[in-house]
């Protein structure tokens, strides 16, 4: 019978501390992705800058739409879309 208090209370334990941890992770969102795609676009020496800053704005576009960022490599949703 301890056993499985100690077992529940660990899990009660478990469950609280995994959604604190969902609620203090900061949201991301597509306004972040664009700002560091132009920095990238800006480290970039041999990038159109302008170019790719008008890529950057269109693949925010698109994430404020539908919510998913691709940077041409890698597609994730999920973001807020602000």
């Amino acid at each position: 019978m301890p056993l499985k208090i100690i077992n529940a209370a660990a899990a009660i334990v478990a469950i609280y501390l995994l959604g604190a941890q969902t609620a203090l992770a900061a949201p991301m969102l597509c306004s972040g992705e664009q700002k560091t795609c132009i920095s990238v676009c800006q480290r970039n020496p041999l990038a159109l800058i302008g170019d790719c800053i008008a890529n950057c704005r269109t693949r925010f576009n698109y994430c404020r739409q539908t919510g998913c960022w691709d940077n041409g490599i890698k597609r994730y949703c999920g973001l807020l879309r602000q």
